[in-house]
C-alpha cells in the first residue's frame, strides 16, 4: 500500500528497559527463551530522514564513535529490507543523533531499527501490513519487533512473542551505564544452566511503589553473570539502590546498563544529578516511563 510522501520525517529510537527478565529455557537451535516486561523510557536517539538519491547516513552525538560499520549497522539493514519488501531503491539521507549508549542492554540499535522502519514507510509513502513489518523487524534482531511495537508490553518465547502489558503507573527511571563493554553473548554463557518457570504477571500497578513491590518479586536472571564478567555493574547498582527516594534497582537486558524507579521527577533528577556529579565517567539520565506509542513516534 502507499500513500502521501512527506518532505522530511523524523523519530525518536526511546531506550527500552527491561524490568524483569528471566530465562525459561533453551530451544535446540541455542536461542534462549525469555519472559520480560518491557517499558520504554522518554530518552533515546532522534533519526532524521529525507529524500536523496542514494543511501546515506550521517551520525552525531556523543555515542556516534561506537556505531558498528555500515554493513552490520541495523539503520542500513532495516533500510534496505525495507527498500527490498516495498521494490524500491534504498534511497534516503538519515541523520542519526546518537544519544544512547551502544551495545548496552537498553536497545539502542534495535529501537534505531523500528524508527528507521517507520521513518522510511513514512518517507517513501508506503503503508506495510503490520505482521510484515513484525515478521521484517524480527529479521533485524530479537529486540527490533519490541521497539516497533513501542509501548509496555510482555515479551516471552525470543523475542517474538508480545503482548499488551497491563497498564503501567506515573514513574521516573534513572539510567546508569559505567561504560564497562558486555557481550549478550558472554552473559548467557556464563549464566547458571537452570531456568526459570513461566510465570503470569500479576496486572495492573497503581503507583509506582505498587509496581515496585512486583518487581521485587522477579528478577533478571542475567544479572549475576553480568556482576561476575563486570563488578562495575554491582557498584552502579548498589549506588542506584541507596539514591534517597529509589524504589527499586535492577540491571536492564544484558547490561550493562542498569536502572531505578522512582514515583517523580524531583526524586529522579535529584538522583541523577548526584550520580552524574560523584562519577562523571559513567552516563546517566533521568527519564519518565513512556504509557503509549502516540509517546514514543513522532514527524515534523
Amino acid at each position: 500500500m502507499s500513500g502521501a510522501k512527506p518532505a522530511a520525517t523524523s523519530r525518536y529510537a526511546w531506550a527500552k528497559v527491561n524490568l524483569f527478565l528471566e530465562v525459561t529455557g533453551r530451544r535446540a537451535d541455542g536461542y534462549h527463551e525469555i519472559d520480560s516486561l518491557i517499558v520504554f523510557a522518554g530518552i533515546g536517539d532522534r533519526l532524521d530522514f529525507r529524500p536523496a538519491g542514494d543511501l546515506e547516513i550521517d551520525a552525531s552525538g556523543p555515542f556516534a564513535t561506537a556505531l558498528p560499520p555500515s554493513q552490520d549497522n541495523l539503520v542500513v539493514r532495516a533500510a534496505r529490507a525495507l527498500a527490498a519488501q516495498a521494490g524500491l531503491p534504498a534511497q534516503a539521507h538519515i541523520t542519526l543523533d546518537k544519544r544512547l549508549p551502544a551495545a548496552a542492554g537498553i536497545g539502542g540499535g534495535s529501537a534505531d531499527a523500528a524508527a528507521t522502519l517507520e521513518g522510511l514507510a513514512a518517507l517513501w509513502g508506503i503503508r506495510p501490513e503490520p505482521e510484515d513489518l513484525a515478521a521484517m523487524a524480527g529479521t533485524l534482531g530479537a529486540d527490533v519487533p519490541v521497539c516497533l511495537y513501542g509501548r509496555p508490553a510482555l515479551v516471552s518465547g525470543i523475542g517474538e512473542v508480545i503482548e499488551r502489558a497491563p497498564p503501567v503507573p506515573p514513574a521516573w527511571l534513572v539510567l546508569v551505564n559505567p561504560g564497562v563493554p558486555l557481550s549478550t553473548r558472554d552473559i548467557f554463557a556464563a549464566r547458571a544452566a537452570d531456568f526459570a518457570p513461566r510465570r503470569a504477571w500479576p496486572g495492573k500497578a497503581g503507583t509506582a511503589a505498587e509496581l515496585a513491590a512486583l518487581l521485587a518479586g522477579r528478577r533478571n536472571d542475567l544479572e549475576p553473570p553480568a556482576r561476575r564478567l563486570a563488578p562495575a555493574v554491582g557498584q552502579v547498582l548498589e549506588r542506584l539502590a541507596g539514591a534517597p527516594e529509589a524504589l527499586f534497582a535492577r540491571m536492564s537486558g544484558s547490561g550493562a546498563t542498569c536502572f531505578a524507579l522512582f514515583a517523580g521527577p524531583q526524586e529522579a533528577r535529584a538522583a541523577a544529578a548526584a550520580i552524574a556529579a560523584e562519577q562523571p565517567d559513567w552516563w546517566v539520565a533521568a527519564a519518565p516511563l513512556l504509557h503509549g506509542k502516540l509517546a514514543g513516534n513522532w514527524r515534523d
